[in-house]
């Protein structure tokens, strides 16, 4: 019954979203809590909701500082020689941007951190996207893609929950998955070259092609705010910051709140100056912060109900004993909806072990499975379930609905090609 609870509440909210029925925080509210009430757990659901937001506070307070550090950076000019050295390897050309995209978003995602990753490459390349008419989709649909290949590094987050819940090292788990996430960033740069080439047939059978210079790029930021002689220090600070984030010396919000400080008194030392930026950016940090604590309620919900595990359960479940040999395949497979319907701590520290139990019973060892659980992470930024997916949508100015409809069969294609390479491979 919780497992038909959990899916229906599922649908309703995908369904609802796509429609342009409710916006995502509203949905991400009211549709968990009618079906809580409907199952009667109304007794307990104040306190479901308040562990659900602890628990994703923090998460929600480093997305409103790193918004508010990256645009002051943005402003200042921090970005602009990477958007001259991109405008001279691209040109006007809409195949060469969107392939720049995929390129330049594995590069910054070498750093594990999905939220920076947006930041940063939207920053650089959504005035490019612009100006050349390229639908903003294009540039949320390649970032993401990108993104969830690389997830998978071991500091990226499920690789790591992973070998800590099967207590394997990275040797038996990440080692073998690098050939599969080579194949999978082939795939990503492909969909990109198909991507920027449709792009660029749209564009000129439009008649929408725009010639733009450097200029046209740079002038799109007030020029007043602009700190060209403070770049050097702006880089230092955000190498320190990314330093520390890579090295985890502190927790992360708590770095850019400090950098974020830091950095408001450098750049803008009058207090008028300070208070601009922050009221220019204060609408896009609180919407995407709201979300995240929407999120929260939502998961604290599926949690708090039993909903979560009884969905999880109920897939194992429905898995054949005579089809046990291809456990490892099974998994994989189911991998794409766990980890779309369910956040990575639910998945693999929740649902893992008991594949695991269900593999041993058929000689099936437990490295396997945990490289076959991760297949699906090419699909799971999409869910709505993960906050810095709306962080994404937010600075591209796109709806979450339409960044579903046009990036699921492209993500569902890097599931399955990683899950061929991998059968090829023989890696599960």
């Amino acid at each position: 019954m919780l497992s038909i609870l959990g899916f229906s509440m599922i649908a309703i909210f995908i369904v609802l979203i796509m429609t342009k029925k409710l916006t995502p925080l509203t949905a991400l509210i009211v549709v968990p809590v009618v079906v809580a009430l409907i199952a009667g757990y109304g007794a307990d659901l104040g306190e479901m909701m308040k562990d659900g937001v602890k628990d994703i506070a923090f998460t929600g307070v480093m997305l409103i500082f790193a918004i508010l550090y990256f645009s002051l950076m943005i402003d200042a000019g921090l970005f602009e020689p990477l958007v001259t050295i991109i405008l001279k390897k691209v040109g006007n050309n809409p195949i060469n941007t969107t392939i720049g995209t995929a390129i330049l978003t594995i590069i910054v995602s070498l750093d594990g951190d999905g939220s920076s990753t947006y930041l940063i490459v939207v920053a650089a390349l959504l005035p490019l996207y612009k100006k050349q008419g390229i639908n903003p989709l294009v540039l949320t649909c390649i970032i993401m893609l990108a993104g969830g290949i690389m997830n998978i590094l071991p500091w990226g987050g499920p690789t790591a929950r992973v070998m800590s819940s099967l207590q394997l090292g990275h040797a038996q788990i990440f080692i073998p998955m690098i050939p599969i996430m080579l194949a999978g960033i082939i795939w990503v740069i492909i969909v990109a070259y198909i991507l920027g080439y449709r792009e660029n047939k749209r564009i000129c059978r439009e008649g929408k092609y725009m010639e733009f210079s450097e200029n046209d790029l740079l002038g799109e930021s007030d020029p007043d705010l602009r700190r060209p002689k403070l770049i050097w220090i702006n880089f230092i600070l955000t190498i320190c910051l990314l330093v520390v984030m890579i090295l985890d010396l502190m927790p992360l919000g708590i770095a850019f709140m400090i950098a974020f400080c830091i950095a408001s008194i450098i750049n803008y030392p009058r207090l008028k100056d300070q208070q601009k930026i922050i009221s220019k950016h204060a609408g896009n940090a609180l919407s995407v912060a709201g979300m995240i604590f929407g999120a929260g309620i939502f998961t604290g919900i599926l949690n708090g109900t039993g909903i979560m595990e009884a969905m999880g359960n109920s897939v194992i479940a429905v898995v054949p004993n005579d089809l046990g040999s291809n456990m490892s395949v099974i998994t994989a497979i189911f991998s794409v909806p766990l980890t779309f319907f369910l956040t990575n701590d639910a998945y693999y520290f929740g649902i893992l072990p008991i594949i695991i139990t269900t593999g041993e019973q058929f000689a099936i060892s437990a490295e396997v499975l945990g490289r076959a659980s991760l297949v699906g992470q090419a699909s799971h930024l999409l869910s709505p379930l993960v906050p810095s997916t709306y962080l994404l949508v937010a600075l591209a100015g796109v709806e979450f609905s339409d960044h579903l409809k046009y990036t699921i069969k492209w993500a569902i294609g890097s599931s399955i090609i990683m899950l061929l390479t991998a059968l090829l491979l023989g890696t599960i």
